[in-house]
């Protein structure tokens, strides 16, 4: 797909893809043993995102969660190319937002951005991709569902856009990207994409019970991989529940399933008889 605006708006000519770097060298080592009969996880990799694969040992690192890193013994897991994938997909989204939609003010832009690189987002993506068949997990999170949490969906999603951009260039990685994004984007502007769920269920809890909701929040892991819980109480009962890579997105996840209880006629208790469902 070509980009707007005559091309792509970023050259890969300075990229770290361009000759072997210490992180592109740290990357590598992590492979260990595939699942047996899964046949080449990398050849499927490349087939799932469009972007044939050249460095097998990148491949494998992005594919590699924590989990199975422990159990084997490896060094190298997908956390670093995670953290330099959501650079990465950062800056051409950002890139992209500014030059397609021209129309859109700053806060305007970074909301879109915002909803564009969110953990639900990338999650759906990796879902859509397939990436959850072919992560490699230890057998504690295999057992417990790990191929369809959304934090280690989203986490794999950075890791690839990572490998791709050290193996291919920036300019692969961001045409990648553009096929991959720029449709939630486009839907976004035209409405379609996530509202302002804080907001909108801030309006109706006080319409229609007299309440405000009230926010708490819990984190669990390391500094660099923070995962938030929210959870929202309205009337002092706990109606909504999220999680997210940051806060705000935690929030709004809550935020969202409070405001759908609510708009099905849900009402906290002592708020008097529930409104009509399904309306």
């Amino acid at each position: 797909m070509p980009l707007p605006q005559g091309g792509s708006p970023l050259s890969s000519a300075g990229a770290l893809g361009d000759e072997p770097s210490p992180s592109r060298r740290a990357a590598r080592s992590s492979g260990g043993p595939e699942r047996p009969g899964d046949g080449d996880l990398v050849e499927r990799l490349g087939a799932a995102v469009g972007v044939e694969m050249s460095d097998r040992d990148l491949g494998m690192a992005s594919l590699t969660h924590r989990s199975h890193a422990f159990e084997r013994g490896l060094e190298v897991t997908n956390e670093r190319l995670e953290f330099l994938g959501d650079a990465v997909l950062g800056l051409v989204v950002t890139d992209l937002a500014f030059r397609e939609f021209p129309d859109l003010a700053e806060g305007d832009l970074a909301k879109l951005r915002a909803a564009t690189v969110n953990m639900t987002s990338l999650a759906d993506v990796a879902a859509e991709l397939g990436l959850g068949d072919l992560v490699l997990l230890g057998r504690g999170e295999e057992l417990s569902g790990g191929r369809h949490k959304a934090s280690i969906l989203a986490d794999a999603m950075e890791a690839v856009l990572g490998a791709v951009y050290l193996d291919r260039g920036l300019d692969v990685a961001t045409e990648l990207i553009v096929r991959l994004f720029r449709p939630r984007m486009q839907a976004y502007v035209r409405g379609e994409g996530e509202r302002d769920y804080k907001t909108v269920l801030q309006e109706l809890s006080a319409q229609e019970i007299g309440s405000v909701p009230d926010y708490k929040i819990a984190a669990r892991g390391p500094d660099h991989q923070k995962v938030f819980t929210a959870t929202v109480f309205l009337a002092g009962e706990p109606w909504g529940r999220g999680t997210g890579r940051s806060k705000k997105e935690a929030e709004q996840q809550a935020a969202h399933e409070a405001w759908v209880r609510l708009q099905a006629g849900e009402r906290p208790s002592g708020e008097g008889p529930p409104a009509r469902r399904g309306g």
